[in-house]
């Protein structure tokens, strides 16, 4: 499904604290009206600059609208006009990238999910001299695809995380269930559970069919009564293991990566073990500020490496103060 918008700029307030880079998908349901925390004061006085947004996030899920709440935030400060779109399927991704790069905008956000169908109209973008930074996926690739940073996690240092997070437990017999075959980020995930717990075995879902998610998770509890934990990597297929699980009656725990306000929830309902958040508010919000810092001074922040925004691990004993921004859709 392909989803375009363009969103002006608006008079917001004027966050003076720097960018913050800290080391740290996603119910489904679409946007939440929230309340604007901004603190109030006045629009930058440079010159407004077009940024284009283009993800490989489905409508409806809040992963993807943290992302671009971040992202307002900033372009509502930095005088920027953000267009965001999105499109889960590869190619789409790509031409809805060329759009942009024909448009002649100041600057573009993509994520790099599946690079390599994203590398020749991204080869345009640099040929036309537009400023690209890459947000959430792809950061082993970003500068070679002429990114000049890259905001999101580690993915496979989050994996490795996870495992020795439940290696600490005592678990040995993980399934960690990938719901996008060909995500290069997702697969990383998994790798690095792997890397910690080589008994960990994938499990292939089909991520936008949520009946077919739980049947499958369902059957895989039954048929393998040994397995002791099951790693999500995302908030609505965690939620719907933790409902196989029961159905099952299961013993495994369920750990996650991502969130939304119902999954840190289930944490601190004791439903859900823990997950990692890769702070994609920040993801959005470093991205447009970095583009706006390019044009203001030729800045290029990160100095050719890639900004962390997580591993950032949530569980019980924090939990509790992660729901109240998880409630008000930045986290």
């Amino acid at each position: 499904m392909r989803w375009i918008e363009s969103k002006s700029s608006r008079f917001a307030g004027l966050a003076l604290a720097g960018a913050l880079i800290l080391a740290g998908c996603s119910s489904q349901g679409g946007r939440q009206v929230v309340e604007d925390k901004s603190p109030a004061g006045q629009v930058a006085s440079t010159d407004p600059i077009k940024v284009a947004m283009i993800t490989h996030g489905a409508p409806g899920n809040t992963f993807w609208d943290t992302i671009r709440r971040g992202a307002e935030e900033a372009a509502a400060k930095d005088n920027v006009e953000l267009i965001y779109s999105s499109d889960s399927e590869a190619g789409r991704q790509a031409q809805l990238v060329e759009q942009y790069v024909v448009q002649g905008v100041d600057g573009i956000i993509v994520t790099l999910a599946k690079p390599g169908a994203l590398e020749d109209v991204l080869a345009k973008a640099e040929e036309a001299g537009i400023p690209l930074v890459s947000i959430n996926s792809g950061g082993d690739v970003s500068a070679a695809m002429g990114a000049f940073a890259h905001f999101g996690s580690d993915e496979k240092l989050a994996g490795e995380a996870v495992g020795e997070r439940l290696k600490q437990d005592g678990k040995t017999s993980p399934i960690c269930v990938i719901h996008e075959q060909g995500n290069v980020g997702l697969e990383a995930r998994c790798e690095g559970v792997k890397e910690v717990i080589p008994e960990t075995e994938n499990l292939y879902v089909q991520g936008t069919d949520m009946t077919q998610v739980a049947s499958t998770i369902t059957a895989k509890l039954q048929t393998a009564r040994e397995v002791d934990s099951l790693v999500a990597l995302d908030a609505p297929i965690a939620l719907t293991a933790a409902a196989s699980k029961a159905e099952v009656g299961s013993e495994a725990v369920i750990a996650s990566f991502d969130l939304n306000a119902e999954l840190v929830q289930g944490i601190v309902d004791q439903k859900i073990l823990f997950t990692v958040d890769q702070q994609p508010w920040l993801q959005g919000y470093l991205a447009v500020d970095s583009l706006w810092q390019n044009h203001r001074g030729g800045f290029e922040i990160g100095g050719g490496k890639n900004i962390l925004t997580g591993p950032a691990i949530v569980d019980s004993t924090n939990g509790a103060d992660v729901l109240k921004f998880a409630q008000e859709g930045i986290r």
